[in-house]
């Protein structure tokens, strides 16, 4: 083979290498740390504060879930119903307004995204969802606004312009089927806002992911931003009641996921099993040429399967170094977590554990997954 040859070899194979998601997104230090809500584990989620504080602390993404306002603007919540992370309740002009709705086959009873205008949305102030298990957090109720996507986008501009590094965004569609009945087409939506701000190929800073397959297909076919699948370890998407999770993470599942998706999100269960192995989900879907985020990790034991937890009590930190090494042994490519800090600090391999981590079967040094 000639000179001329082999330098075209090298450039196919380079460009290759470029192309493929994982690449495009990869952190050359290690597994990617996408921010679960922001700084979920410090501030209260889907607040500017809350994405602030993860990048400031060194996330590499930031993770907003988007429901649509009767208006059609796309802001942050968890889930479109309200109580559970604003003031609303305690908004006696907004009373009335109470309402039991059907979303993906559960009735749900509060105050509903899609009921309000941004306008009127601008009055509440968000909450702690979990203060029991984050009393520290609640001493920020009432201090933030909703978020739209576009002033996240905004910040992560003006945080890349003063920290001079690449910040991206990982929104999630919430209940796109639901919403499409009623008028919201939340995969039309998304794309339009991301093209507008420069979000357009593959290699741009942003991944879109939701639990249903139709809106990631729209995205798909609107659009060259990467998309992700995410699965959870039981159920269907709820667009597609016949077809279960746990078949979509077989070869031939992950196959068909590929045509549309560039990564997968699985909880992170179906990556590691109960004995702290691999379960060979990483290495299938890779084969299949597609990227692997899990979610999600918080250092809370009460959030933590039994086997990584340290003590009894449910509000202390956990093994989460232990965990964060097992998942990047199994070749996960990110984790999506709420306690950035930690996360940051395990890929660097500088995080301890308690000592009871260090004790028993699975246990593992960061170390050793570096």
């Amino acid at each position: 083979m000639g000179s001329g040859s082999v330098v075209k070899l090298w450039l196919v194979l380079l460009a290759a290498i470029l192309w493929h998601p994982a690449a495009a997104h990869a952190n050359a230090g290690g597994m990617l740390v996408i921010a679960h809500r922001g700084a979920s584990g410090e501030r209260p989620e889907h607040t500017l504060a809350a994405y602030e504080r993860a990048i400031d602390l060194g996330a590499d993404y930031i993770e907003p879930d988007l429901v649509p306002t009767k208006d059609g603007v796309l802001v942050a919540r968890h889930e479109n119903e309200l109580s559970g992370t604003t003031d609303i309740a305690t908004r006696p002009e907004f009373a009335a307004r109470q309402a039991t709705r059907s979303i993906n086959g559960k009735e749900v009873t509060g105050w509903f995204t899609e009921d309000f205008t941004l306008a009127e949305l601008r009055r509440l102030r968000a909450r702690e969802r979990l203060p029991r298990l984050r009393p520290g957090n609640t001493a920020f109720d009432g201090l933030f606004q909703i978020p739209t996507l576009a002033e996240i986008i905004a910040l992560v501009r003006a945080k890349e312009a003063e920290s001079g590094r690449r910040i991206g965004i990982y929104p999630e569609l919430k209940h796109p089927a639901y919403f499409a009945t009623l008028g919201h087409d939340l995969a039309r939506l998304v794309v339009a806002q991301l093209h507008a701000a420069g979000y357009r190929a593959k290699a741009d800073a942003v991944v879109v992911q939701s639990f249903e397959v139709g809106a990631l297909e729209r995205v798909a076919a609107m659009s060259d931003i990467t998309v992700s699948q995410l699965l959870a370890r039981d159920g269907s998407p709820a667009d597609r009641p016949d077809l279960h999770y746990r078949a979509m993470i077989s070869s031939g599942g992950l196959a068909r996921i590929a045509e549309y998706a560039d990564a997968i999100s699985p909880d992170f269960i179906l990556v590691i099993d109960e004995d702290s192995q691999p379960t060979g989900l990483v290495e299938k879907a890779h084969d299949a040429g597609l990227a692997v985020h899990v979610w999600t990790l918080r250092r809370e034991n009460a959030a933590l399967p039994e086997s990584h937890r340290a003590g009894g009590d449910p509000h202390a930190t956990g093994c989460y170094a232990r965990l964060w090494a097992l998942l990047d042994r199994a070749g996960a490519d990110g984790i999506i977590t709420d306690n950035v800090r930690e996360a940051v600090a395990a890929r660097a391999g500088i995080l301890a554990d308690d000592p009871i981590c260090t004790t028993g079967p699975e246990a593992i040094s960061p170390l050793v997954a570096q």
